[in-house]
């Protein structure tokens, strides 16, 4: 699964750093969504100044994981830095250990998108001062995805799961199993009875997650289908429309339904003001002007313009959509 494929996930930064107004929010980077996402970017210069992959260590104790060397902290990242509903969970650990698993996930979060490995080494050293704890775990999880650890991601946000009973993280763990080349897994998620939990963020999501398994499985139709609901209007955004709007063109591209993708490109770029996707670039390619130089009337355009024109359509069972389904 290329980055061009993952479509969910929120980013991790969001449960990595302070929700009353401190820190920051961010895109998971081009083409790195999925986004969904599944889960505050980074500051300029915070991969420079990040620090080096954690490096594991010999244990003289015979632990069966050998211990990681510690990787850097920047001496302004603080403990406070920390979401409050993180730093609760916390609070269980003794406070100078808490502290500094704090400022490691502080850390993971401001170098998530600029600098994932090095996120991914903060993430894993928390995860050694702090593995019960469900926060940590995601953390981990989120950052293992996010470098295309897609078996360690998995197992991670399983125990996240586990411990914290969050469903939001169903999007994600859905598109590990993609990356792990079994799409019919992740449909399986998508149907799920815990699936039908999830908020509009989160089903929109999985939605993205579910039409690019069925990508995977050669039925860009029923791919195009999944996603055909009242979510998918140019002139209603939110903030996962661009991405459901790129995983609409993917299916009308590989549907060979090369104009309709063609509008939906220029939906997802117009729609994209975080820089997300590469929808700019795809419609680029496919119209051989920029897109920043496009007709006035192409951003306008809307439903009128493509296959679900005046259709009354409503979203079908992830794992039935409109056909059987004889794959899984």
């Amino acid at each position: 699964m290329t980055d061009r494929d993952k479509r969910t996930g929120k980013p991790a930064g969001d449960r990595l750093q302070r929700r009353d107004g401190a820190g920051t929010r961010g895109s998971r980077g081009k083409g790195a969504q999925s986004g969904s996402s599944s889960r505050g970017s980074a500051p300029k210069g915070a991969a420079q100044s990040g620090g080096r992959p954690a490096r594991p260590v010999k244990d003289p104790g015979g632990d069966r994981r050998p211990r990681l060397v510690e990787p850097p902290l920047r001496d302004e990242v603080v403990a406070a830095d920390l979401d409050r509903g993180v730093r609760a969970e916390l609070s269980s650990l003794a406070k100078l250990n808490a502290e500094t698993v704090a400022r490691h996930l502080v850390m993971a979060g401001l170098l998530f998108d600029d600098d994932p490995e090095a996120a991914y080494s903060h993430a894993a050293f928390a995860r050694e001062r702090a593995g019960r704890v469900g926060a940590v775990r995601e953390a981990v999880g989120l950052a293992a995805y996010r470098t295309g650890r897609y078996a360690e991601a998995l197992a991670e946000l399983r125990a996240a799961r586990r411990i914290g009973g969050d469903q939001s993280l169903l999007p994600v763990m859905a598109d590990c199993e993609r990356g792990l080349g079994r799409p019919e897994k992740a449909l399986e998620l998508a149907a799920s009875p815990q699936a039908a939990t999830l908020d509009a963020t989160g089903r929109a999501e999985m939605l993205i997650v579910a039409s690019g398994a069925r990508r995977d499985l050669g039925q860009p139709e029923a791919a195009a289908l999944l996603l055909q609901g009242p979510e998918l209007r140019p002139d209603a955004r939110r903030g996962w429309s661009a991405r459901l709007f790129y995983a609409y063109a993917e299916a009308m591209l590989a549907s060979g339904r090369v104009p309709e993708a063609t509008v939906w490109f220029g939906h997802a770029a117009a729609a994209d003001t975080e820089g997300e996707t590469d929808a700019g670039d795809r419609w680029d390619e496919l119209t051989g002007v920029s897109f920043s130089e496009r007709p006035a009337a192409t951003e306008g355009e809307t439903d009128a313009d493509n296959d679900v024109a005046g259709e009354d359509v409503v979203h079908s069972d992830p794992a039935q959509p409109g056909r059987p389904h004889t794959d899984a």
